[in-house]
């Protein structure tokens, strides 16, 4: 971490600890929150501000969480990539629905949404996609996302296999994998405070407009 991303970092640090969450106003964004935030974390020198933990379930409500990489935001919501067929493609498909957490420690910060899932386009997932490495873009062909494998030569294998099968050219998107957008109905802002009086500060969406509300640390 730079010095200036470390000066910028106990700043932000300091703010928030001592001043805490302020009350959102009428009509208030919590996008707009999240930008700043997102902002914030970004320049305080993490690695990785965009990791966060994704939560889904299967049809049954058996959960599951792992880390992914947030690859676009707006008004619409947050967006993810992966395999349409890997253990998370196939939860949202019988469940669309999932929760985020991005936790920043060294801003003792956390934001978790809650929300619908659905895919973006093909367009946009190409759009994306091309923006990948190649060997990025050769490994989303090779890998059969969470199935089972025999062994890493195997894996090997089938990454020279992709690399034959496209030398020379460019690497399509595969139609088994793309974006998907969490939608939110739900954010909620944790500000860590002095003696765990921490701050939360809850956006829920109510038709095209968002309430806003505090909850007890």
């Amino acid at each position: 971490m730079s010095l200036k991303a470390s000066i910028r970092t106990l700043l932000t640090l300091g703010k928030g600890v001592t001043t805490g969450l302020p009350d959102a106003e009428e009509g208030a964004d919590p996008f707009v929150l999240f930008a700043t935030w997102f902002e914030a974390a970004t320049e305080s020198g993490l690695i990785h501000p965009e990791a966060m933990a994704l939560g889904t379930a299967s049809p049954d409500g058996a959960p599951s969480v792992r880390m992914v990489l947030l690859k676009e935001v707006d008004e619409r919501g947050f967006i993810f990539f992966t395999n349409h067929g890997s253990r998370k493609g196939a939860e949202l498909t019988g469940n669309p629905r999932a929760s985020l957490c991005f936790h920043w420690a060294n801003l003792e910060r956390q934001v978790r949404v809650e929300g619908d899932v659905g895919r973006i386009s093909a367009e946009e997932s190409d759009a994306y996609f091309q923006t990948r490495p190649r060997g990025s873009r050769i490994g989303a062909w090779a890998s059969r996302q969470s199935e089972r494998l025999p062994s890493r030569a195997d894996f090997d294998r089938r990454v020279r296999e992709c690399e034959e099968r496209f030398k020379g050219g460019e690497v399509p998107l595969p139609p088994f994998w793309g974006g998907y957008r969490v939608r939110p109905t739900r954010i909620e802002f944790w500000q860590g405070r002095a003696s765990r009086l921490h701050d939360r500060l809850v956006f829920e969406r109510s038709g095209d407009r968002w309430d806003a509300h505090r909850l007890y640390p």
